[in-house]
């Protein structure tokens, strides 16, 4: 039996030589024109299970590796740049008219990081502090007697307008410089706090609470300037569009001046510079 599979294994050999006269055997090489015949030769050859035949030309799944992503990052927040065509927008919006109202929303807040966020609470910071009576603005020296009793105490006389009294005090305990009156009577007096950290750390987030009063005021401004706009029928609505990202990005430019102004403020109140 053993010699009748030889035989067999003999003649399929020469078989498959002669049928696959494009293959080269050598030994125990292979070069083939013919892979799938050269597979056949080689299992019978070395007494192997036949396998699946490789078809000569087919390739092998490659795998292609993702290419790492540009680092190079649009910086988050950035606005983008728009083109202000003041005359065009002139057309369609008091433009001269917004921009007086957004600059004197930073000259405001100028005005009040001069008057109320200095290190020491002078006299004529108390002086010149703006009070709103009955839909009049007042500076507080106007209505009352402001002297400085001793360097850590100021006294401010309210005996000729007492009606101003709660007035008065929400206006100095809302003006950033961190003071706490103290009622007697008419009068009202202010303990001067000494410059600590604690002091200096509290003036700095009083100066961001003026630019978040300045920056919605400013915005504000921008949103009015837009719903005017939108009630225009005769405006189209490309035109439209573009007026108002030209709006917004006038806008944009005054907070972010208002911002540094803050940033500004706030490293010299807490000596970073």
């Amino acid at each position: 039996m053993l010699r009748i599979t030889t035989l067999f294994r003999a003649a399929s050999f020469k078989a498959l030589a002669t049928n696959g006269s494009d293959i080269v055997c050598a030994s125990t090489k292979c070069i083939p024109a013919n892979r799938t015949i050269c597979t056949a030769v080689q299992n019978i050859r070395f007494n192997m299970p036949v396998a699946a035949p490789i078809v000569f030309g087919t390739q092998l799944p490659v795998r292609h590796y993702a290419k790492g992503k540009d680092k190079k990052k649009d910086k988050k927040g950035a606005p983008a740049k728009v083109q202000i065509n003041e005359e065009q927008l002139a057309n369609l919006i008091d433009l001269e008219g917004l921009r007086t109202q957004m600059e004197k929303s930073l000259t405001t807040m100028k005005d009040d990081y001069v008057k109320n966020l200095s290190l020491r609470s002078t006299t004529g910071s108390i002086e010149t502090l703006r009070i709103t009576y009955e839909g009049k603005d007042y500076q507080l020296q106007e209505l009352g007697q402001v002297v400085r009793k001793n360097p850590k105490t100021l006294v401010v006389n309210l005996v000729s307008f007492p009606q101003t009294i709660p007035v008065v005090l929400q206006a100095i305990q809302r003006s950033g410089m961190n003071l706490n009156p103290q009622q007697d009577g008419t009068t009202l007096f202010i303990p001067v706090p000494k410059v600590t950290r604690e002091h200096r750390e509290g003036l700095a987030k009083n100066a961001k609470v003026l630019f978040i009063k300045c920056r919605d005021r400013i915005k504000d401004a921008q949103n009015q300037s837009i719903k005017k706009l939108k009630k225009q029928t005769t405006v189209s609505e490309d035109d439209a569009f573009q007026a108002q990202t030209q709006i917004t990005a006038i806008a944009d430019t005054f907070v972010k001046e208002a911002e540094k102004l803050m940033e500004l403020k706030q490293s010299e109140l807490l000596g970073d510079k």
